[in-house]
């Protein structure tokens, strides 16, 4: 798009400190698992990006974006038609940029920053307007505060087959014994196991699942009545209860507004 290459190993070799790709990827399209020497920030203007790694899945929609440091390998997913909107960015370009896998929010700066940068050449003048624009998207980008729409994994063989049984069917209405009866161990050996290695409980970490699982449903445009009635939930209030609790705002209103709240 926009005159430039759609090949992420093109902006792997330039020496310039950033360079940002355009790509119009269509619902349920996949990017298999892969790496790549630099760093990438991955934003979609619309629709939801889902990004896994060997330690979790993050869930990006409109008003936040994924950082990959360079060398994770990770795969993709979309929900929902997304204009993405990439920056690979060359180790060591900030101090403070993370180390670790994480969600961050996008600011109506921080937005435009990136469009515009996905419109300049690879290879820009560091001297010119399209540098100093590329500087600035550097500055600005620093995580902020914001709910985690994370899902980190475990490790050990039985619990990772027992939550990836629940990330395929997020409708299970699994409660812990369910769970430990999947695991082949008890009830307090999947406890102890299972904050040990993913640092909450399997009840907080089940309702992680289901909530990340509603976001890529309603980014597909499905409607409230619909995902709760999937998620197995009572009732539309009850699903939009849990929702509100966990990201501050309903179901109605998370795809639009500030993306700091």
């Amino acid at each position: 798009m926009f005159g430039k290459s759609e090949d992420r190993e093109d902006y792997q070799r330039t020496a310039r400190p950033l360079a940002a790709m355009a790509r119009d990827l269509p619902d349920g399209h996949t990017i298999p698992e892969h790496s790549h020497r630099r760093a990438q920030l991955i934003y979609g203007t619309s629709g939801a990006i889902t990004v896994t790694t060997p330690e979790g899945t993050w869930v990006a929609p409109p008003q936040r974006a994924v950082w990959i440091p360079g060398g994770v390998r990770h795969a993709m997913r979309t929900s929902g038609p997304v204009p993405m909107r990439t920056v690979y960015v060359e180790p060591g370009a900030r101090p403070h940029l993370p180390t670790s896998c994480t969600v961050v929010a996008v600011t109506p700066l921080l937005r435009e920053l990136l469009l515009a940068a996905t419109k300049i050449p690879i290879d820009y003048d560091p001297h010119g307007r399209d540098g100093l624009v590329m500087e600035l998207l550097l500055d600005e980008f620093a995580p902020l505060a914001v709910v985690p729409l994370q899902l980190p994994l475990p490790r050990d063989p039985a619990l990772l087959q027992m939550c990836q049984r629940l990330i395929d069917e997020p409708e299970l209405t699994w409660t812990i014994a369910d769970a430990a009866s999947h695991a082949h161990m008890s009830e307090r050996t999947l406890a102890r196991r299972f904050v040990a290695e993913v640092g909450c409980t399997f009840g907080r970490w089940r309702q992680q699942a289901r909530l990340l699982a509603a976001i890529e449903m309603l980014a597909k445009g499905e409607s409230v009545t619909r995902v709760s009635a999937q998620l197995s939930y009572e009732s539309p209030s009850a699903f939009t209860a849990m929702f509100r609790r966990s990201l501050g705002k309903p179901p109605s209103q998370y795809f639009s507004g500030d993306p700091t709240g």
